[in-house]
């Protein structure tokens, strides 16, 4: 199994040679700006004009996160459908909105859509090869250059703020956000001042739980267990408080007495992570002291981490940019 180093976090010689995952989500202020600057709202303008869809169904990589975003306000039905395939009632009084890091994935479902007659609203990377009658007629591909999934959605909510279908999102606003979220994280601050290379030491020898109580809080949670799991390969659980609270209540509490070189751990320990937004009630905030209080008593240590500022979309966006720096870090310090 890899041991954890902390020292390894602030060693510029390791920095520099392990350091493009920081460096990527760094830039992703940048990348968010230069996809508004490549993305050509008109072409959605040039098909939608006037149309008034029945409901709105949303596809790809990020349709639950438009679909957290939207549905408190969204007019009409809204549905983030995880299938390839449509469902059976889509026809020419809906819009399909497909968010694609690879259009090839959904090029199919997108053809399906287009022959039953809805509009569709494609953001991606780049173009994709589609039906080129459709193109101005009932077709709107929105290029962003980037695959970064979080961008290209925000894309896509522009889109449909400018259809009246979901609140002012604020790119730019988000954008100086996520610049602030990478200033705060950087690999130039040394441990102490650094709240993400914190976060990673109590999560380098631990299994993590994860635990957002409102929506976008909850999605940004699953986010980094996928995260989590896919960089060191660690089991990772994200989940509500009431499946939380019974893994909690099974962790062993730690002997301070205990020799580790003599009877090491049979197994890690656990560290609970809770996101929050800002945006919850009473219930939100009961919940999340119910969760604290039971994993200080079990000896589980407790990693805050919050954002409450701006737009739903805002604050999760430097919410889960702030997990990922730790996850980030917690892979550099893995030897």
């Amino acid at each position: 199994m890899l041991e954890f180093d902390d020292g390894r976090l602030d060693d510029p010689e390791v920095l520099a040679r392990r350091g493009d995952r920081l460096r990527h989500l760094a830039l992703a202020g940048a990348r968010l700006r230069r996809a508004l600057d490549l993305a050509d709202l008109g072409a959605l303008a040039a098909v939608a004009d006037g149309f008034r869809p029945r409901a709105l169904i949303a596809l790809g990589t990020e349709a639950r996160l438009l679909r957290a975003v939207a549905e408190p306000t969204c007019p009409l039905p809204l549905v983030a459908w995880p299938r390839p395939d449509l469902p059976a009632w889509v026809g020419p009084l809906d819009l399909v909105v497909v968010v694609a890091g690879d259009l090839g994935a959904t090029g199919e479902t997108v053809r399906a859509a287009l022959k039953r007659g809805a509009v569709v609203f494609v953001v991606g990377p780049r173009l994709g090869a589609l039906p080129e009658f459709a193109v101005g007629r009932s077709l709107a591909q929105i290029v962003t250059g980037t695959d970064d999934g979080l961008v290209n959605a925000m894309i896509a909510l522009c889109g449909l703020e400018w259809l009246g279908v979901t609140p002012i999102s604020q790119p730019l606003v988000v954008a100086d956000a996520l610049d602030a979220v990478a200033e705060e994280c950087s690999p130039h601050l040394s441990l102490g001042l650094n709240p993400a290379k914190e976060a990673a030491v109590a999560l380098a020898d631990a299994t993590v739980l994860l635990w957002g109580g409102t929506t976008l809080a909850a999605r940004a949670a699953r986010r980094l267990a996928e995260s989590v799991r896919a960089a060191i390969q660690r089991v990772a659980l994200a989940a509500d408080a009431a499946e939380l609270l019974p893994v909690l209540a099974g962790a062993t509490p730690p002997d301070p007495f205990a020799d580790p070189f003599l009877r090491p751990a049979t197994a890690p320990a656990h560290c609970l992570v809770t996101l929050d937004d800002a945006t919850g009630g009473p219930s939100v905030d009961e919940a999340r002291r119910d969760l604290e209080r039971l994993a200080t008593a079990r000896g589980v240590r407790v990693v805050p981490l919050a954002y409450g500022e701006g737009s739903p979309v805002q604050r999760y966006a430097c919410l889960l940019q702030r997990g990922l720096f730790a996850v980030a870090f917690l892979e550099l310090g893995l030897e």
